[in-house]
């Protein structure tokens, strides 16, 4: 298993409505066009309502490696980031969890 925490910080609200347009047609194409990716959960962080946060989970470092290199999500990286004053990436180690 390979996992990340991304948070995004969008420049303004009009760009934080355009990342979350982005952002619907990018996760009904990673649901539809990659089996390698487990979890692809994005969040709007409470009290900062220009701060997402994604939370990916992946089989392994190949699936990462192939979603990376999709096309659909080369596409969302050109069209998201002239939206963004920051983005913080944060790999995962796996320790204890519950999971039902």
């Amino acid at each position: 298993m390979f996992a990340l925490v991304v948070r995004f910080d969008c420049r303004d609200e009009a760009a934080a409505a355009r990342f979350d347009e982005l952002t619907v047609s990018a996760v009904r194409q990673i649901g539809e066009r990659e089996p390698g990716t487990l979890v692809y959960a994005t969040s709007v962080v409470d009290g900062e309502p220009l701060a997402r946060v994604f939370y990916e989970v992946y089989r392994d470092r190949d699936a990462f490696e192939a979603h990376e290199n999709a096309e659909h999500v080369r596409r969302f990286h050109e069209l998201k980031n002239p939206l963004l004053t920051a983005t913080r990436v944060e790999f995962l180690e796996p320790g204890p969890a519950v999971q039902r």
